[in-house]
């Protein structure tokens, strides 16, 4: 396996250093007969990895965040002769749980926002946190099992959680997340995707194409940077930082010929 052959075809930086971790992990792995893991992957790095993995006709590999929906995930690489099941148990060893449980007083208190706010706020690494579940008792942060009890000594110092009870759990003991849908509707031009964009994102089309080109936008979980893709129904559009849509159903036109599109947006 030749590295530089692998990664020639990429010209940004930051992709060749994702990949060579990825190609470590598989080289690690073939020797050692075990599995190996990377740190969480945003949703750019999963569609990375994942096309770049298939693209090299390499199949021994998992991509998992704690459950299904998860934004944020790690890749599991892993030897031949194991199956679904022998990867599963390993699960609880690769990923852990830091709850945080609110006092009574508290209870509804905070957002996502909050949380990962206190994190950054400590300065810890990103790359090693996954998805942040929250309900109004508290939320349940993913992460990687070697940094979980790095994150449960830093979290007292923070002011907002000095009075919670914090402790860590197995992946398996993660809350369920309860999913939140707002419908909007939204008139727009045509179906390409800058004019959605730019109305989910509640900005200009020149704005919303930018986004696009900033590799921020990615429809049915794969990163698109084509500003005229004309979106169907069905479609999930989501949008780093401003959240995850579904188009779901086409409401007609305005006198006009402008298109109505009912949307369900995750909250």
């Amino acid at each position: 396996m030749n590295k530089q052959d692998l990664l020639k075809d990429y010209k940004k930086q930051e992709d060749k250093m994702c990949l060579s971790k990825i190609l470590d992990k598989i080289e690690i792995s073939n020797k050692t007969n075990r599995i190996e893991y990377t740190d969480f992957l945003d949703m750019y790095q999963i569609a990375l990895v994942q096309s770049f993995l298939r693209k090299n006709k390499i199949i021994n590999f998992k991509l998992y965040g704690g459950y299904e929906d998860a934004e944020r995930k790690i890749a599991i690489i892993y030897p031949e002769d194991y199956n679904d099941k022998m990867i599963e148990k390993n699960y609880n060893k690769m990923l852990k749980i830091v709850k945080i449980k609110l006092l009574e007083e508290e209870k509804g208190k905070y957002s996502h926002r909050n949380y990962l706010g206190g994190i950054i706020k400590l300065g810890l690494k990103r790359e090693k946190i996954g998805d942040i579940i929250v309900d109004d008792y508290g939320a349940d942060i993913i992460v990687v099992e070697d940094f979980a009890e790095i994150l449960k000594t830093g979290l007292p110092s923070l002011t907002r959680f000095e009075n919670s009870k914090i402790q860590i759990a197995d992946i398996d003991k993660l809350i369920k997340k309860k999913i939140k849908i707002e419908e909007i509707k939204i008139i727009v031009p045509s179906l390409r995707l800058d004019n959605i964009v730019s109305d989910l994102a509640r900005t200009s089309r020149n704005k919303a194409s930018q986004i696009i080109k900033q590799e921020r936008v990615f429809v049915n979980g794969k990163n698109e940077i084509k500003v005229s893709k004309e979106i169907k129904l069905g479609d999930v559009v989501t949008i780093r930082g401003k959240g995850r849509f579904i188009v779901k159903e086409f409401a007609g036109n305005t006198r006009s010929g402008r298109i109505i599109l009912l949307i369900e947006k995750y909250i």
